[in-house]
C-alpha cells in the first residue's frame, strides 16, 4: 500500500512575524500622526475615534499611560483601509521632502557665507551666478561681518554679529527666491 501524498496548501495569511512587523509599522505611523497639526489631521478625514485618541495623546504626561495610548492608536490604525493609510503616508512623505529641501537650502546658504567670508573671489562667483543680487548690500554686509570677525580676535565666524546673521538671511532668501541651491 502506498501512503497518500500530502500536498501543502499555501497559507494565504501573512506569517505571525509579518503581522507583528505590520502592526509595529502602523503604530509608528500613528505616533507620527500625533505630531501633525489639527488642520492636517482634518484634511486626512480620519475616523472620529482615532482623532479623539490622537487628541488625548497630546494631554497625557505619564510615560506608561502614553505608551498604552500609542498602542491603542496603533490598534485603531489597523482598522483603516489602504486608501487612508496611503493618504497618511503621502502626507508624511511630502512633509519630509519639504524638510529635506529646507535643510539643503540652509546648508547652501551657510556654505556660501563661509566662502564669502574667506575670499573676494567667492563674491565675484556669487555675483556671476546671481546677477539679480543686491551687490551693494551684499558687499556692505560682508565688509561689516569681516570687520566684526577681526574684532572678535580673528574668529572667522562672528556668530553674535548682526551683519553675520543678515548676510546669511540675504543669501538664504536669494537662493530660495531663485531656487538655485
Amino acid at each position: 500500500m502506498h501512503a497518500p501524498e500530502h500536498t501543502e496548501i499555501p497559507d494565504e495569511r501573512p506569517s505571525k512575524t509579518a503581522r507583528k512587523a505590520q502592526s509595529a509599522a502602523l503604530q509608528a505611523l500613528g505616533e507620527r500622526l500625533v505630531t501633525l497639526p489639527a488642520a492636517q489631521l482634518d484634511a486626512l478625514q480620519l475616523p472620529e475615534r482615532l482623532l479623539a485618541a490622537l487628541d488625548e495623546a497630546h494631554s497625557i504626561k505619564n510615560f506608561g499611560a502614553l505608551r498604552r495610548q500609542r498602542q491603542f492608536i496603533g490598534r485603531l490604525m489597523r482598522q483603516l483601509d489602504e486608501e487612508q493609510l496611503t493618504a497618511i503616508r503621502a502626507t508624511f512623505e511630502a512633509r519630509d521632502a519639504t524638510s529635506a529641501e529646507h535643510t539643503a537650502l540652509l546648508h547652501a546658504a551657510e556654505g556660501w557665507r563661509e566662502r564669502l567670508m574667506q575670499s573676494d573671489a567667492a563674491l565675484s562667483e556669487w555675483l556671476a551666478q546671481h546677477p539679480h543680487s543686491d551687490a551693494q548690500r551684499l558687499r556692505a554686509l560682508l565688509r561689516q561681518a569681516r570687520k566684526d570677525a577681526a574684532a572678535q580676535q580673528g574668529s572667522p565666524t562672528p556668530q553674535g554679529s548682526r551683519a553675520w546673521r543678515e548676510l546669511f538671511r540675504l543669501l538664504r532668501d536669494e537662493l530660495q527666491e531663485h531656487d538655485t541651491y
